[in-house]
């Protein structure tokens, strides 16, 4: 039997079956994966997945991604269940990065998880390479449960949680521990959300960066992503503000960052490279790495211990503009921005 985590009532656990047979009968996990921790509910239990928007305070009009297990041989391809089709392009995307950080919008089956996808007639898919959320997923498929709705584990907007106490903070006040349970995971490697490409049209158009770079992408298509326009299908993460802490937080560049930063008084926190940081060494904070991977593996927990500070003001070093970095730049822009 898995104990309580007092004093809020969730309950944190480190068993599987357990997990599966809550998304099984309707209730709702915190799912551990390789980006962040997803709160999951059974993508076809239109009741559950109207949950999954009520806790996070999502509006029903942004659509969620489903998550499904790995392909086993010779079965039917698991995203088919929710997606009419995929263009031979996207089959080859399939191939090469699934199980991995990489969502993929299709054509939506009318007749399934209307409420999960908004109502649109796309449907985003994913199937995460965690080794506990596959077992999840393989676990629940026997059960009934397809796929799993998840967006990140979060107040809407907010920091996205990557570690099983960030997902239990978020939702301290929420006592029904028999509705909501967290699947104690780890850290998870990747550290922000996946890569979305839109595969519902002619062309590949990349809808959302992440640590699976468009560089990668290309290389594998043997043609060039096209950049999002009018027509492009709504997504998570493409609001102007997202991954928001509560303390405001500003972006620097290193020079900026470098003059300032001996004059800033006490509230203010930074994140930024040990060269910039020495020259104001009472000013509290972290080291931001030099290398894209470290840096998106920490990104939010870092965020959200400068966020606990009691600052009034977060600074920033933008980080350089290569693409390696676009994951990392757009979430810190769009936790900087103002609404």
């Amino acid at each position: 039997m898995t104990p309580p985590l007092a004093p809020t009532g969730l309950r944190v656990s480190h068993d599987v079956r357990a997990c599966a047979q809550h998304l099984a009968a309707g209730g709702l996990l915190g799912l551990p994966t390789e980006t962040v921790y997803g709160l999951a509910a059974d993508a076809q239990n239109a009741a559950a997945v109207r949950a999954v928007f009520a806790l996070k305070g999502r509006p029903p009009e942004h659509p969620l991604i489903v998550h499904v297990a790995a392909d086993e041989p010779g079965a039917t391809p698991a995203w088919s269940h929710f997606a009419s089709h995929a263009p031979d392009w996207a089959h080859t995307l399939m191939q090469s990065f699934w199980p991995g950080p990489l969502t993929l919008v299709l054509p939506r089956r009318p007749e399934v998880a209307c409420v999960m996808a908004a109502g649109l007639p796309t449907v985003a898919v994913r199937c995460p390479s965690h080794p506990l959320a596959q077992q999840v997923l393989v676990a629940a498929r026997a059960l009934g449960v397809c796929g799993v709705a998840a967006p990140s584990a979060n107040r809407f907007g907010r920091i996205s949680p990557t570690l099983a106490s960030h997902v239990v903070d978020e939702f301290a006040d929420h006592a029904d521990s028999q509705t909501l349970c967290v699947l104690d995971g780890g850290a998870c490697d990747v550290g922000i959300e996946s890569t979305i490409v839109d595969a519902s049209r002619q062309h590949p158009v990349l809808l959302r960066p992440g640590m699976l770079d468009r560089a990668a992408i290309e290389a594998v298509l043997g043609q060039p992503l096209c950049n999002p326009d009018a027509a492009a299908p709504r997504v998570s993460g493409a609001l102007a503000s997202h991954y928001a802490p509560r303390t405001p937080l500003r972006l620097w560049s290193a020079a900026d960052l470098a003059e300032a930063l001996p004059q800033a008084g006490p509230g203010v926190a930074v994140y930024a490279w040990a060269s910039v940081r020495k020259l104001a060494p009472q000013v509290p904070g972290f080291d931001l790495p030099d290398q894209p991977a470290a840096c998106a593996h920490e990104l939010f927990a870092v965020l959200r211990a400068m966020d606990a500070m009691a600052v009034q003001a977060l600074w920033v070093q933008q980080p350089p503009e290569h693409p390696s970095w676009d994951g990392v730049r757009d979430r810190l822009r769009r936790a900087a921005h103002v609404a």
